[in-house]
């Protein structure tokens, strides 16, 4: 096509299982542009120009990860009616199949058994892209039943002091996913000094670390392990939490993020076999 400047495809999406119509599809589209960018190598698809890897991040000064006070982080937790001197759970996710909310709560009610009091909120909103949503929300009402310690919320659009205060209020962070494009949930979690359990799937992957960041798991009972595990840990758990911020700190922020970006438009400008020099 006709056009100025350069130009860059960025896919968001695992597109490592493409179907084949979409993918044809695609390619029509995107094999005459200068550039592709993936969140992760596993993601990258055969193009006749140069793919580069640069995975999302978060924004620390948003009203999702900015610092809160005191006040507000109760006020949320008071508003659902949470239990301050409780241990808690959270998931914040959209009511998707793939983010395994029911999954959650088989997990809950295992570990609860060993933890007394334990309390779980299961936060979020619909997409547009996901007419299933709905439906899924009605499965994890049904599931939750009337346990007074589950605790599920349709969040609005944009609610995101309340995201950022849940994640606060948590003792562990769980992203449950069972196929997941990136994540950024988990770095947000992360983000906020906590341990984060995580599906062993996409991106987590490479946010979530054994003994480091959170755990891995890939089912409800593993999950229910780990829960318990970090529970009983204290001083484990607010070490790797320690540890989980520090690695969000210097791999998942814009900072970093911009970086990348910088360098690939260094690349495109400089054209291929050229050395780039960053000082």
């Amino acid at each position: 096509p006709r056009r100025r400047g350069r130009w860059i495809w960025r896919c968001h999406i695992d597109a490592s299982h493409p179907d084949p119509r979409v993918w044809r599809y695609l390619h029509g589209h995107v094999a005459t542009y200068d550039a592709s960018v993936f969140s992760l190598p596993a993601f990258v698809r055969p193009l006749p120009h140069s793919s580069y890897v640069i995975p999302p991040a978060i924004d620390p000064l948003s009203d999702k990860n900015r610092e809160l006070t005191d006040k507000e982080v109760r006020g949320a937790g008071a508003s659902m009616g949470l239990d301050p001197e409780r241990p808690l759970i959270v998931q914040i996710s959209r009511f998707d199949r793939f983010k395994d909310p029911v999954g959650v709560i088989t997990a809950y009610r295992l570990a609860k058994g060993f933890v007394p009091g334990l309390q779980l909120v299961l936060a979020g909103g619909g997409a547009a892209d996901d007419p299933e949503g709905a439906e899924v929300l009605h499965e994890v009402r049904e599931a939750a039943g009337d346990d007074p310690d589950i605790f599920v919320a349709e969040l609005p659009p944009r609610d995101d002091v309340t995201v950022n205060a849940l994640q606060r209020s948590a003792d562990i962070v769980v992203q449950k996913s069972v196929r997941e494009g990136f994540g950024l949930t988990v770095a947000e979690g992360l983000w906020k000094g906590r341990p984060v359990i995580g599906g062993d799937t996409g991106g987590i992957r490479l946010q979530v670390t054994n003994y480091h960041t959170g755990f891995l798991v890939n089912s409800p009972e593993g999950a229910a392990l780990r829960i318990r595990y970090l529970m009983h840990n204290r001083e484990q758990r607010l070490e790797m939490g320690t540890k989980a911020r520090e690695f969000t700190r210097r791999s998942f922020l814009l900072t970093r993020q911009l970086r990348e970006y910088l360098t690939l438009m260094a690349a495109l400008r400089s054209g291929a076999g050229e050395r780039i020099t960053l000082s």
